[in-house]
């Protein structure tokens, strides 16, 4: 385990979206924090920094983590995808695609975080019902759409639409 002093920077590299990365963090610097401020990537968003709205998740080592709850110095060496990292070029992916049909945004500070969930989710369980993707969404807050273009976009997408 490396020792840090509290006000050191030390470099932080990741594979983020397929791509090797880098930056500098202090030890309490939040991996939402590091995605956002070091690398640039801004589709992660920042709500409650405690876990619970679900609006910075991303992908760590292939599973939807909420990067409020990590500490930058942690990922060192692991692979992140975040919301950026969905599309490839201007290809949109099914869920993406779906969530545009069905209008499943609004303010779209949410969005990027219920995508990811949802990815991850529906690599779990591709044929999900209503009651398990509502589940699903409990971990998210969304204050604008009531969630039922949400839910909508991903029963499309499960049972063939997308």
């Amino acid at each position: 385990m490396i020792r840090v002093k509290p006000d050191e920077r030390v470099r932080v590299s990741l594979v983020v979206n397929g791509r090797w990365l880098f930056g500098h963090a202090e030890p309490r610097m939040l991996l939402s924090d590091f995605l956002r401020h070091e690398l640039k990537l801004f589709g992660t968003h920042v709500g409650c920094e405690h876990g619970v709205c679900g609006a910075c998740t991303v992908e760590i080592d292939g599973r939807a983590t909420r990067s409020c709850l990590r500490y930058a110095v942690q990922c060192d060496g692991a692979t992140i995808r975040t919301v950026e990292g969905l599309a490839v070029g201007d290809t949109l992916t099914p869920l993406q695609a779906a969530f545009n049909r069905h209008h499943a945004l609004q303010c779209g500070f949410c969005t990027a975080g219920i995508l990811m969930s949802t990815t991850a989710f529906l690599a779990e369980n591709p044929k999900p019902t209503e009651a398990e993707v509502r589940d699903m969404l409990s971990g998210h807050i969304c204050r604008c759409t009531g969630y039922e273009q949400i839910v909508s976009a991903i029963m499309d997408v499960a049972h063939g639409g997308g």
